[in-house]
């Protein structure tokens, strides 16, 4: 992983995006409904993990970018090489009267590999880590209070230990517009999501 010093400077400005998505017309930009949340994942290839979240009942918006680096704005070609510290990530909006942060770990945890570092798949570097960031106290609690019961779930099945990357939500950066909601403009799209190790139950909290 790159630090300061030796990380891409990056750009001031972003690349241009629509701000709507492309499958359900609503706005990828704040602000957001009162009372919505946002929580960010990290599962590899994004074009996938975006389809998955968009299609879960009480998501508002989803958007394709990078979080959890350094550089400023980066261009998916420099995320690619793993010298901005960023991974592919998923930016999730949702209404928690609809649906609970459990539900859409559920999605989270069961549909990639949270036990493989830095890799999914053939596809492989830091680029691809497993993550997710918080952007509340309260999704943080249950984010690690998941984390470790899914984790005895996966050791007692013989699986290896999580490596899932756990941080509070830095600068969300848009990838550029061609990734946005990619496999429903490209529906042949490569994607490697879609396998389940073992169901992931949420936890009881007493």
């Amino acid at each position: 992983m790159p630090n300061k010093a030796n990380a891409l400077p990056g750009r001031p400005d972003a690349p241009p995006i629509s701000g709507v998505h492309f499958v359900n017309d609503s706005k990828m930009t704040a602000p957001f409904p009162d009372g919505y949340e946002s929580v960010y994942f990290g599962m590899g290839c994004f074009w996938g993990a975006e389809q998955i979240f968009w299609q879960i009942p009480g998501v508002y918006t989803t958007a394709a970018g990078y979080q959890g680096g350094i550089t400023e704005n980066p261009t998916y070609e420099e995320v690619c090489t793993g010298r901005t510290g960023h991974t592919e990530a998923v930016m999730v909006v949702y209404d928690p009267s609809r649906i609970s942060l459990d539900v859409l770990l559920k999605s989270f945890w069961e549909e990639h590999d949270p036990t493989t570092l830095n890799q999914q798949g053939n596809d492989a570097g830091t680029q691809y880590r497993s993550a997710i960031y918080w952007t509340t106290p309260e999704q943080a609690e249950v984010v690690g209070t998941s984390r470790d019961a899914y984790g005895v779930s996966l050791s007692g099945a013989g699986y290896g230990a999580i490596t899932t990357e756990i941080a509070q939500a830095d600068t969300f950066f848009y990838a550029e517009e061609y990734h946005q909601q990619y496999l429903a403009k490209n529906p042949g799209g490569y994607c490697n999501h879609g396998f389940c190790q073992i169901e992931y139950s949420a936890p009881v909290v007493t």
